[in-house]
């Protein structure tokens, strides 16, 4: 009986690291945005939102996807133990 592959980790699909960097730009985006005035001083808080969301998403991206290289893919069987 042949042995199906395995279908690639959940964990480390484009669209997770997609999504929490879309998050985290998200969350640092409205501390700026509400920091710096928000809809009462408009003038200058919507392109200092616009720069610090960009900023966390780049940097969280390549954080998270630098520290996805790190973690080494267990090839065993899970139901075996590690150690014998």
């Amino acid at each position: 009986m042949a042995k199906t592959p395995k279908k690639k980790s959940e964990a480390r699909s484009l669209r997770t690291y997609l999504g929490l960097s879309f998050i985290a730009a998200v969350f640092v985006g409205l501390f700026v945005f509400y920091g710096t005035g928000g809809v009462t001083q408009a003038e200058g808080a919507f392109q200092r939102t616009l720069i610090w969301s960009g900023l966390t998403f780049i940097t969280s991206l390549v954080t998270i996807a630098t520290l996805a290289l790190t973690v080494k893919e267990n090839p065993g069987d899970p139901n075996e133990p590690m150690l014998k």
